[in-house]
């Protein structure tokens, strides 16, 4: 018995030096997410659709492996406490995410999501709302990989309050949808539809966006191919009404659900190039200027990479529009009244930390056709702006353009990046007005010489 003892105590022994040497295995990947569906709303339009959105994509995530904080119908306290619970969370995290579905609003550029409770009667109200700028800050404490869902640009009815509220002066900062939020490196940010657009709340449990989501986020494909294949599918579903806003800035390969392994066989010949390998970056840029040319050149190189549905998407869009004027000027057999030299003074306005400025443009109208532009210091172009002015003197105008110092920039971007908006603009004899539709609010003048 006593050698039967000591038996099983050397073996004891073993065992636990044994558990002592070997390395243990690699921590793993820590994941948080936060989820929000607020649709109960007391002062305005109920929403079906955000508590079942919410509650099947937290189901979603944490087969994923997230450590989910969830929110329904969250009161102003609730959704300032969970907020603050996740930014807490993000900072330990090597992912993190932000979902929300409901009501959201921009005023001056900046977006906002709104609690169940929040009354809108004037500008002093927003602090009731929970600032899409705070939660990307919040995200940027994960490690590797920041996530930025928003599936909320449902058309909200208390805007109008605000708009009147407002006055005339004012009341152009308050745009349909949502500002375009530009992704940080390692991030991504993806919205339900475009800026400046209002999306559908969905006739069925989730909306179409959701829809998407769910249908892919567990894949095990490339974190970027995911959510290109969520835009894709929703611009498909809403018979190409819908396109969500997608913007990444991520180094390197993510996958939430492991990448497919592949069997070694054979030595194989050294792989060819991937004809796709600039896809994204060149779509980035295109995107940036804007313009069919742009477009039509990612066409022309990336034909069968991940962004081509989307540059179709933005063409067909475009050719649309500028097709419905000039329809409109044949049939009034075209105008010369607004023909001569031009002065265009552009103005826009202090907007959060990006300071205001006002710039000059030299423009031309030659048979009814608007171009203006701006030199940089270096002599190269700056900003043109471009478009058919009617007989009546109502317009759409497209600029685009490249940044000058970051200061003057919504997101603080680099100087030299592409951007481009609309103009809504007035001409009248002599004299025009306009108004910047897309990120902050901006004012034009038009007079000719």
């Amino acid at each position: 018995m006593r050698a039967f003892s000591r038996f099983h105590l050397a073996k004891l022994c073993l065992a636990l030096l044994a558990c002592w040497l070997c390395p243990g295995p690699a921590s793993a990947e820590t994941r948080v997410a936060l989820v929000i569906g607020n649709g109960a709303y007391a002062s305005t339009a109920r929403l079906p659709n955000p508590s079942h959105d919410a509650e099947d994509v937290a189901t979603s995530l944490k087969r994923s492996g997230f450590e989910v904080l969830q929110g329904i119908d969250l009161r102003q306290a609730e959704m300032q406490d969970l907020t603050i619970r996740f930014a807490r969370a993000a900072g330990r995290a090597d992912v993190a995410m932000f979902y929300y579905s409901g009501h959201a609003m921009q005023y001056n550029g900046v977006n906002y999501l709104m609690p169940v409770d929040a009354v809108l009667t004037d500008e002093a109200d927003l602090k009731r709302f929970v600032r899409v700028d705070d939660i990307v800050n919040d995200l940027q404490q994960a490690k590797n990989l920041r996530i930025l869902v928003l599936d909320s640009c449902r058309d909200n009815p208390l805007a109008e309050t605000l708009k009147r509220s407002a006055g005339t002066t004012r009341a152009a900062s308050i745009g349909r949808g949502l500002s375009k939020v530009e992704a940080p490196r390692g991030t991504i940010v993806s919205f339900s539809t475009q800026s400046g657009q209002t999306a559908a709340d969905g006739v069925g449990r989730n909306s179409p966006y959701t829809t998407a989501f769910l249908k892919h986020i567990e894949k095990p494909h490339e974190i970027g191919d995911v959510f290109r294949d969520i835009s894709s599918d929703v611009y498909d579903a809403s018979g190409k009404t819908q396109l969500p806003e997608l913007s990444l800035s991520i180094i390197g390969k993510f996958y939430l659900n492991g990448q497919v392994a592949v069997a070694p066989t054979a030595p194989q010949a050294a792989p060819r190039p991937d004809p796709c390998a600039a896809a994204e970056a060149h779509w980035k840029a295109a995107d940036g200027i804007g313009t069919v040319g742009a477009f039509e050149d990612h066409l022309a190189r990336f034909s069968s990479c991940s962004f081509a549905n989307l540059a179709k998407a933005r063409l067909d869009g475009m050719k649309k529009t500028a097709l419905a004027p000039a329809a409109d000027g044949a049939r009034a057999g075209g105008t010369k009244a607004f023909d001569g030299n031009w002065d265009v003074t552009l103005h826009c306005q202090a907007s959060g930390k990006a300071q205001g400025f006002t710039r000059s443009l030299s423009g031309t109208v030659t048979n009814g056709v608007f171009h203006a532009e701006s030199l940089g210091k270096d002599g190269g172009t700056r900003l043109e702006i471009d478009g058919q002015i009617p007989p009546d003197g109502k317009t759409t105008l497209s600029a685009r353009g490249t940044t000058g110092a970051s200061a003057y920039t919504l997101n603080n971007l680099a100087p030299g990046s592409p951007y481009a908006f609309t103009v809504d603009a007035q001409f009248e004899r002599s004299r025009g007005s306009g108004k910047r539709n897309e990120a902050r609010a901006c004012n034009l003048v038009f007079v000719k010489r």
